[in-house]
């Protein structure tokens, strides 16, 4: 693909803090799972020789066609919970360099309406990052429980209402069953008023593309994997678009856990897993949220394995 075309694909947010923070040896081992667009990773090419090599994760079929030609780049086509194990098989587990994460949903996902991932067009709910497999959105608000679709859309979606709306979707799919990204925008009449419409729906819509992709597990074992993949000294780089995933970000290069409590050795000292590069949280420029209005709710952290 081209490289304007990739840039439609997504913009990549804060490309410079992201190359900084990976702190790049030109002949070192570099991993972007969320390889996405590819703008990020072409960046890190340019930066290595010869010897140097990235492996690029993504599990959707689409950002296949922005594989750059380069003899360097390794493509796995996974979802990045299974990072060590790909990284075992091509020998290089506890020998990368720098391992980056752009945990946001690529613009080319939210602007493809035969996708499902955003209420601003009709058509079918589906919602998956990988359309070969899985449930879609469709299958989760027609076949999950009740007090299941409440979970999700208070966990998820931090709504106040989710038992009510749990109700509603429940009583709504037993006339006919919700299939388009319309039947699920006409249930949610009755909370959508015109002040808080957009935030309600962007809640709603966020909280079942989670529980589709199953993301905050799959966040999880890939932080989790790090800690045997980067080698002593290697950066862990990671941008978050919510509360949710930025907080188990936060908690890991902090602690070690997601719950965030300091585990203290025998003498009292607290352990510690990376060292942070960045205490305070990276955001970006006003002139980056004005130029990509997607990227005003990214943060930046980055680590150092110890």
């Amino acid at each position: 693909m081209e490289e304007n075309e990739a840039c439609c694909y997504h913009v990549p947010v804060m490309l410079r803090e992201c190359l900084e923070g990976l702190d790049i040896r030109p002949s070192g081992v570099y991993v972007d799972v969320t390889f996405g667009g590819g703008g990020h990773s072409r960046e890190i090419l340019r930066r290595l020789d010869g010897e140097g090599r990235l492996f690029g994760f993504d599990q959707d079929q689409d950002a296949e066609r922005n594989i750059p030609d380069d003899d360097r780049f390794i493509f796995v086509r996974s979802n990045f919970r299974y990072l060590y194990n790909f990284m075992r098989y091509y020998g290089e587990a506890g020998n990368v360099d720098g391992l980056l994460a752009d945990l946001g949903v690529s613009s080319h996902h939210f602007d493809d309406k035969e996708r499902g991932f955003s209420f601003r067009f009709d058509g079918a709910l589906d919602m998956r990052m990988n359309t070969r497999a899985g449930r879609t959105a469709a299958d989760v608000i027609n076949d999950y429980t009740e007090e299941a679709l409440a979970d999700l859309f208070y966990l998820y979606g931090e709504l106040k209402v989710a038992r009510k709306l749990a109700a509603v979707l429940v009583k709504a799919r037993k006339e006919r069953r919700i299939e388009t990204i319309g039947d699920f925008l006409e249930a949610l009449k009755p909370f959508t008023g015109k002040d808080k419409e957009k935030k309600f729906l962007a809640q709603a819509f966020q909280a079942l593309r989670i529980e589709v992709n199953d993301e905050m597990r799959a966040l999880k074992e890939m932080l989790r994997a790090t800690l045997r993949v980067l080698k002593p000294g290697g950066r862990l780089v990671v941008v978050t678009y919510h509360s949710l995933e930025d907080r188990l970000v936060k908690n890991f290069l902090k602690t070690g856990n997601f719950e965030g409590k300091v585990e203290r050795d025998f003498y009292g000292n607290a352990r510690a897993l990376f060292r942070l590069v960045n205490n305070k949280v990276i955001v970006p420029s006003d002139e980056e949220v004005e130029r990509n209005p997607r990227s005003r709710s990214a943060k930046l952290r980055i680590a150092e394995k110890l």
